[in-house]
């Protein structure tokens, strides 16, 4: 895995420049509407989310992650429209949005779980991560998924 660095921004919805969210939304639209079978990407979640976005040295969006409060999704915070760019797949950038994500949700919510409704084929990248499948594969979205569960970490 390559040594991936990235400027972060963590922030709530309402916190997120003009720029933020432009960029973050592009992302999510290039990869889940255009690389994926279209669906409601803003689906109403982002206002009550934690958004975290990934730039590059040269200030690009490469990475971002959502995290929506407990009980809005699942009793859990659950981590989602987890993304890079195909250009970054394979260089460990999902890795390190990945490890950012966790250590941001731990600082939230310490001493909680995190639930995923992951796409299937990813459930190896997330289990590096600590995620632990739960029952059967579904499908959303035209695509199979499976739900998740990252047990909550000792501090």
């Amino acid at each position: 895995m390559a040594n991936i660095e990235f400027h972060w921004t963590w922030a709530r919805f309402n916190e997120l420049g003009l720029d933020d969210l432009y960029d973050a939304l592009a992302l999510r639209c290039q990869v889940f509407i255009v690389e994926q079978e279209p669906y409601l990407d803003v689906d109403g979640l982002d206002r009550q989310s934690w958004h975290l976005i990934g730039r590059d040295a040269q200030g690009v969006v490469q990475a971002y992650a959502r995290v929506v409060d407990p009980g809005l999704k699942y009793d859990e915070p659950s981590l989602g429209r987890v993304v890079t760019p195909a250009a970054m797949r394979g260089t460990g950038a999902g890795d390190a949005l990945l490890a950012e994500a966790m250590r941001r949700c731990d600082a939230v919510w310490p001493g909680r779980a995190n639930r995923i409704s992951a796409q299937a084929h990813l459930q190896r990248f997330y289990g590096r991560h600590g995620y632990v499948a739960l029952g059967e594969i579904y499908m959303e979205d035209n695509i199979p998924h499976i739900e998740m569960l990252r047990p909550p970490r000792d501090r």
